[in-house]
C-alpha cells in the first residue's frame, strides 16, 4: 500500500500518456498531439472545481487501490485530468470529469469498475494546446492562466474550442517545489470551422 499511496503523491517515474509534439514551439504554450488511451474517469456536477476534485480523486483511488471487479490493483499515472464543462454563468452547475491514465499493461483488458460511478473511456486521439505552470494549483489560479492561454492562441491566430477547457495535475499536495500544472484547450474540430 504504501508503494500505491507513495506513487499517488509523487509524479516521478509515472506512466504518462504518449504524445507528439512538433519540434519548434511557441514560447508559451505546447502544442501536442496525444495518441488514444484509456482512462478511467468519474463525473460530478456543482459549482466547485476544487471540490469535485477532491472528490473525484478520492473515487479514482478507491478504484487504483483494488476497487474494481477484478480487484486488481494498478499502477498510478500521471497527469490527473480535469475536465470542465461550464455551466451558462458564474453561479450555474458545471460539469466536471475527473480521470486517470489507464497504464499499458493494464491497456487490453483494464479492471472493470466496482463503483456504479466510475467508468472506463477510450478517448480518441486528440490535439490539445497546453500552458504550464507552477505552484498549488486552484480555482482562481486555473482561471487566470487559462485566459493567458487563450489570449496567446488568439494572438497567434489559431482555432480552438472555447469549451471544454482541462486542468492537469502531475503532483501530490505534499510536494512542495517544482510543482506541474497545466491547462488545456482543444484544438477546434476543423470541420466545423466552415
Amino acid at each position: 500500500m504504501f508503494k500505491a499511496v507513495g506513487q499517488a503523491f509523487f509524479s516521478y517515474g509515472l506512466q504518462l500518456p504518449k504524445f507528439t509534439a512538433p519540434e519548434l514551439q511557441p514560447k508559451d504554450y505546447e502544442v501536442r498531439t496525444y495518441q488514444a488511451a484509456k482512462w478511467v474517469s468519474t463525473t460530478l456536477s456543482g459549482t466547485s472545481l476544487d471540490e469535485s476534485k477532491r472528490v473525484g480523486f478520492r473515487r479514482l483511488f478507491n478504484y487504483i487501490q483494488g476497487n474494481n471487479y477484478q480487484k486488481v490493483k494498478v499502477e498510478m499515472t500521471a497527469p490527473v485530468t480535469f475536465r470542465v464543462d461550464p455551466g451558462a454563468g458564474p453561479a450555474c452547475e458545471s460539469h466536471f470529469t475527473v480521470s486517470f491514465f489507464i497504464p499499458e499493461e493494464h491497456r487490453d483488458a483494464p479492471p472493470q469498475p466496482s463503483d456504479p460511478d466510475v467508468f472506463l473511456e477510450n478517448r480518441d486521439e486528440f490535439t490539445a494546446y497546453v500552458r504550464t505552470y507552477g505552484g498549488f494549483s486552484n480555482e482562481t489560479l486555473e482561471r487566470d492562466e487559462l485566459l493567458k492561454l487563450q489570449e496567446s492562441l488568439r494572438r497567434d491566430g489559431v482555432h480552438f474550442a472555447e469549451r471544454p477547457y482541462y486542468v492537469a495535475g502531475y503532483d501530490s499536495p505534499f510536494k512542495l517545489v517544482n510543482r506541474r500544472n497545466e491547462v488545456w484547450l482543444l484544438k477546434q474540430n476543423e470541420q466545423a470551422q466552415s
